[in-house]
């Protein structure tokens, strides 16, 4: 299956009207070059058509700097081990009536991925522990938390969970949705493939206002709608604490370091092979499993379902690819 993606994907590749972008490590071949080693996933070429390397860059919106590593030490560390984990584990298969697990939504135009790592996260876990099916709004969080970073510009994991403890967070859902008190306000976008919706802009959106309101016809006031974390940790870098802490509480946040091979995922399981650093980006991480033989992460993208695998993607686990072990993020919801 994997060879027949590959060709297909290399097919497009040599017909599509392909141009030059401005560094050479973002030459039209790196596709090319990923599907000839013949590693453990499959690259789409034709993903480049028409994008610069700072349009890209833009959506990775998560800092993975100093500031955010002291963040990471000042939280409560989860380090239980749980017996006998399974070889394979799915949070959408383990927790069926919680829609939010298998929900993919869209960043837009923005670097909110930091947002949108946390608030996936936040609401499978109100489903889990307390049956409560609602989206917390990315939106809110994204406009409203000065204390996290910069907006659309990028923003802190830990902040975004610690205000959430702090201030609490209403709820809303996708673009357009009409869902909850503040759906999110920037159209979807494709990211770095063609599909239903326009490619996303060079620019990167500026960050909305903080409207402190739901939105007309909403039943609740702003403050009445919003939820509250009981807590916020950081989760020991070790794929078995990760693993322990995704199968008792449900899917946790994570960051990892793009590279410029990142965005040209297609299917498999993803190993850094080649091209530069782009920046960090958050992501939701819901489970593992092994393919032909190789560990792997099952994570929730932000790039709607036409990126990657229908939105997923599969990353090696059990040796800090990326930097993916080594940032993750979680909490419990306040009742």
């Amino acid at each position: 299956m994997l060879r027949i993606i590959a060709l297909i994907c290399l097919i497009a590749f040599s017909l599509a009207d392909i141009h030059p972008v401005d560094d050479v490590t973002w030459s039209d071949d790196i596709a090319q070059k990923v599907n000839a080693l013949n590693t453990t996933w499959r690259a789409c070429g034709d993903h480049f058509r028409g994008l610069s390397r700072d349009a890209i860059k833009s959506l990775m919106g998560t800092r993975l700097d100093e500031k955010h590593r002291e963040m990471l030490r000042s939280l409560p560390l989860v380090s239980y081990v749980s017996d006998g984990l399974p070889k394979e584990f799915d949070a959408r298969e383990k927790w069926p009536q919680c829609p939010s697990i298998s929900d993919i939504r869209d960043q837009g135009d923005c670097g909110s991925c930091w947002a949108f790592g946390a608030v996936e996260s936040m609401s499978d876990r109100y489903c889990i522990h307390l049956n409560i099916h609602i989206n917390i709004s990315a939106e809110d969080l994204n406009d409203c938390c000065s204390e996290c970073g910069n907006g659309c510009q990028g923003g802190y994991l830990v902040a975004a969970w610690e205000y959430w403890v702090r201030h609490g967070l209403v709820t809303g859902g996708q673009y357009g949705s009409h869902s909850g008190c503040k759906p999110y306000s920037l159209p979807k976008c494709e990211h770095h493939v063609d599909g239903p919706y326009p490619r996303c802009p060079s620019a990167i959106h500026r960050t909305p206002n903080c409207e402190k309101k739901c939105e007309d016809g909403y039943g609740k006031t702003y403050q009445k709608d919003k939820h509250h974390g009981k807590s916020a940790q950081a989760v020991v870098p070790s794929w078995k604490v990760i693993a322990t802490e995704i199968m008792t509480n449900g899917p946790v946040e994570g960051a990892f370091t793009v590279y410029a091979d990142f965005v040209t995922y297609k299917s498999g399981v993803y190993t850094h092979e080649t091209g530069d650093m782009l920046g960090g980006h958050a992501i939701r991480i819901l489970g593992w499993g092994e393919e032909d033989g190789t560990p792997y992460w099952l994570v929730a993208n932000s790039w709607n379902p036409t990126w990657g695998d229908k939105g997923y993607f599969k990353i090696i686990r059990g040796r800090d690819e990326c930097g993916i072990e080594s940032g993750i993020v979680a909490g419990l919801p306040k009742n």
